[in-house]
Order: C-alpha cells, then sequence, then structure tokens
C-alpha cells in the first residue's frame, strides 16, 4: 500500500508528464494546429507585440474623425462677448440682489458687489442672427458655420480644479484626460505623429498643468506631447551629439529585441507602450521638423491666420493645429493664457485686457474655421472653443480704483461655442437670466459637453472604459447625458 507522501509524489509527477500533459491539452493542441492551417501567420501576430496607437473603430459611425480644442485659459467674459445683457447695463452700478450671491463662494468678491453691464458694443450676425461683441469681428463672419452654446455650467470655481473637471472629468488629478480617451478609444491616424499634440501660447501654461494632457492610469502612450515653437519642437526626441541616425537606429532595434523579451517574460502591457514610444520618436525625429515649417505655407494663408513664422503665438498654433489635423493626428489641444480678467491693472481689465486677447485669437480662430472648410475638412473635424468657466454679473472691485473693471469666477453660467464634425451650425443653444447669472433653459454640465464630443467621433461615453483598481473609470465618470438639440 502506498504510503502518503508517496502517493502525493506520484500525483506530482503526473502533472508534470509529457503523456499527461498532451493527454489534458489535447484539444487546446489541436485548436492551435487548426488555427495555424487556417491562417499561418497567426501564432506570428499572437507573438509580436500589437500598436496601441493603430486605428480602432468606433462603437457606431461617427461625423467627426479628429478633435481641436481651443481652450482659453482663465475664462473669457461670456458677458461681454457672447451674452449681451441689457438689464445689467440698466442696472450697471447698483448692488447685487443678495438673492443671487448668498449663498454662493466666490474666488475675490467680498462684502455685497455691484452690478456690471458691458462697456462692450453688440451686434448680430448672419442669417443665424446671432448677437455676438464688436470685440469678435472676425468670428461674425462665420457665425453661420459655428453653434454658441450660453448655458454651460460646472461645479468648479478656482482656474486648476476647473480645468482639470473640464479636461479630465475629476477636480483632483489622477485622471486620463480627454484627448488620452479618445486616442485610447479610437487610435491615431498618423504614421509619424502622437495621436495627440498639445500648444501652448499666451506666455504661461494653464494652471492644471499637464494633467489637462496627462495620462494617468491609461498606457502612457496615450499622453498628450507638447510641441513647442522655438528650440526642439519636442523635448528628447533629436539625436545627442554623436549619435548618427544609423546608431540611433541599432540603438533602437536592440531595445525593442531586449524590450519584447521583457514582455513575453512578464507581460506587462507598459513594455508595449515603451517599443511604440520608441518607434514613433524615431519617426518623430523626421516629421516634426517638416510639420513645424509653416513658413512654407502661402503668402495667403499666412494673411489669413495672422501668423508670423519664427514667433510663439496663437495664430501659429491654430496654423500648426490645422497642419497636425492634415498628417492624422486624432487630437489637438490649444492653450492661450491671458483671459483671467479681475481689473486689477489695466493688463486685465474688461476694457482693455479682453480687447487684447480677442486682437490675439479672433482672427485664427476664424481663419481656422475657414481654412478646414475649404480644404474640406470641418465636416468631419470638430472644434472647441472656450474657458474653464464664465465671469461673474458683478464687478469685483479688488483695488477700489473705479478706473478699473473686472469680473470674478463665475461657475454657474458660461458660453463655449463648437463647429464641424456633427455639430449643427447657426444655432444659439441654451439661454441665461436677465442678469446672466444663472441659466434659464437648456442647462449643459462639463459632463454633458463631454459625452457630446465623444459622440461626435462615435463614441459611446458609458462604454469607452478603463478598469483601474477594481472599478471600470470613464471620462464623464457616473454622469452625462449627450446634448442632443447640438447634433447635426
Amino acid at each position: 500500500m502506498n504510503s502518503a507522501p508517496h502517493f502525493l509524489y506520484c500525483e506530482h509527477l503526473k502533472s508534470i508528464t509529457r503523456r499527461h500533459f498532451f493527454g489534458k491539452t489535447a484539444l487546446g493542441i489541436g485548436g492551435i494546429a487548426l488555427g495555424s492551417l487556417l491562417n499561418e501567420r497567426l501564432l506570428a501576430q499572437a507573438a509580436a507585440p500589437a500598436d496601441p496607437l493603430a486605428p480602432k473603430p468606433p462603437h457606431f459611425p461617427a461625423k467627426a474623425k479628429r478633435v481641436v480644442y481651443l481652450h482659453m485659459a482663465g475664462s473669457p467674459s461670456q458677458l461681454d462677448l457672447f451674452d449681451y445683457k441689457p438689464k445689467l447695463n440698466e442696472l450697471n452700478g447698483q448692488a447685487c440682489p443678495e438673492s443671487f450671491f448668498k449663498t454662493d463662494r466666490f474666488a475675490f468678491i467680498k462684502g455685497v458687489p455691484k452690478l456690471l453691464g458691458t462697456p462692450h458694443k453688440f451686434a448680430r450676425h448672419g442669417q443665424s442672427n446671432a448677437e455676438l461683441s464688436n470685440l469678435l469681428p472676425h468670428l461674425a463672419t462665420v457665425v453661420d458655420d459655428i453653434a454658441i452654446v450660453r448655458s454651460m455650467h460646472t461645479d468648479q470655481f478656482n482656474h486648476a480644479p476647473a480645468q482639470i473637471f473640464l479636461f479630465t472629468g475629476s477636480p483632483r488629478q489622477g485622471r486620463p484626460s480627454m484627448g488620452s480617451w479618445l486616442t485610447y478609444g479610437l487610435g491615431s491616424e498618423s504614421q509619424g505623429l502622437p495621436g495627440f499634440v498639445v500648444l501652448v501660447s499666451g506666455g504661461k501654461t494653464p494652471d492644471g498643468g499637464a494633467s489637462l494632457w496627462g495620462s494617468a492610469f491609461l498606457p502612457t502612450v496615450y499622453q498628450g506631447v507638447q510641441c513647442r515653437a522655438q528650440g526642439d519642437p519636442v523635448l528628447y526626441v533629436s539625436n545627442p551629439p554623436g549619435m548618427s541616425p544609423q546608431t540611433r537606429r541599432r540603438s533602437l532595434d536592440a531595445l525593442k529585441d531586449l524590450n519584447e523579451m521583457q514582455l513575453q517574460k512578464v507581460g506587462d502591457p507598459e513594455t508595449v507602450t515603451r517599443i511604440a514610444q520608441y518607434e514613433l520618436a524615431y519617426k518623430m525625429q523626421t516629421s516634426v521638423p517638416e510639420l513645424m515649417q509653416i513658413d512654407k505655407e502661402p503668402k495667403a494663408i499666412h494673411e489669413l491666420y495672422g501668423t508670423e513664422p519664427g514667433k510663439i503665438s496663437f495664430a501659429n498654433n491654430c496654423l500648426l493645429a490645422r497642419r497636425l489635423l492634415e498628417r492624422g493626428v486624432r487630437f489637438v489641444q490649444l492653450f492661450h493664457w491671458g483671459w483671467d480678467q479681475h481689473g486689477d491693472n489695466k493688463d486685465n481689465d474688461i476694457r482693455d485686457g479682453l480687447v487684447r486677447q480677442t486682437r490675439q485669437t479672433d482672427q485664427a480662430c476664424t481663419a481656422l474655421i475657414k481654412d478646414l472648410k475649404q480644404r474640406g475638412m470641418l465636416d468631419d473635424t470638430l472644434i472647441v472653443w472656450g474657458g474653464e468657466f464664465g465671469r461673474t454679473p458683478m464687478n469685483e472691485d479688488r483695488t477700489g480704483n473705479k478706473d478699473l473693471i473686472g469680473r470674478d469666477h463665475h461657475p454657474h453660467a458660461f458660453t463655449i461655442w463648437m463647429a464641424g464634425g456633427g455639430i449643427k451650425s447657426g444655432v444659439t443653444y441654451g439661454s441665461t437670466d436677465e442678469l446672466g447669472y444663472h441659466i434659464a433653459e437648456n442647462k449643459v454640465h462639463v459632463h454633458d459637453l463631454q459625452a457630446t464630443i465623444l459622440h461626435c467621433l462615435g463614441l459611446e461615453h458609458t462604454k469607452l472604459t478603463y478598469k483601474f483598481q477594481g472599478r471600470d473609470y470613464r471620462l464623464t465618470d457616473v454622469h452625462g447625458e449627450v446634448i442632443k438639440g447640438l447634433l447635426a
């Protein structure tokens, strides 16, 4: 009779003998054999790491293939650009009714603030009869190509949390950005450029920092890559002194072999990301310098955008955005700082600072619409313009200087505009009350905007998820409704 230890030893041998192995796995091996007969590349495909940026099909047919998001960091005053309030001008200088603000928190306003009408003129334009400020003369020429949304609102009233909330769905760092979600869901159609590119102007990066284009817990291949107008366009892509292109190629080939060995051993998806990023960086050594050569654009294009090659400007970045979109980049994100018109000095006063900002941006935004339209790209490119929140109908009066006027942060109502793929043109959606303080009709939350952007690209926002720390995350968190009234 076998003793217990000897019996266990025999069972152990049985589990590792070839006969037992083939007996238990015959069906699986037969399936592999059949599969290899049907497709001789099957095993080779399984062994090779898949390109994480390869194009992927949307959930349903999409109207848009790509997005350019024009973010006016600091937040423009909707009351001086898009949402004219005659009653506010009539009551200019009077104390704001306590019922409007008694339960609100402000970033800087204290005491009982006074109402502030706009010092700028408004007029109606186009067949849509849209009302715009005289600070936007260029946008007025394409007003029938855009949808103005006057009923946006958010949960945040300070810059960094509001920006992070807008682009990641959470006011705290640690969630993937909108561009990362899009490239994760759809991949990229560009062979030599990232799927997600960031351009910054205005002399300052946005308060939310790199979180606004980070990938967080998504594989890092989906994070945004910042391009710069001066110096190296993309940091760490150029070869160091003494390294030839041939040496770089051999080095990358050796690294790829080592990374593929590591992938077979460990199976970490970040290894696939690392392989893809090395290869993309190598391709960018050629593609990025060619991309940045906006001086080769025709004279008429420079006149259209107001560009000056070699300088850092919003206009140059808008032209670069068009060139990126043409080359298959999925998501282009422009940030332009300088819209924080508190009125504590002449540079950020509603009378002067706002005028300067619109002069820097209005022509180029309009040029981008016109340029994409004449190239047949507007119909499948979604353009979004806006800030992270709005500005108050009251004068902030931080300094007590009567010659300066400014508005504090206002989360309850602000305006954006959208154009292109999947969006109705020539419409104004939503409205605010007679003072522009609260939304009166068709509220649009930040999560609704995110859901609508994904919808235009053929993505169901509740299905674009990624499992992390035991739960499925998505851009819209557990909220968001597609704004059907904006869909073409």
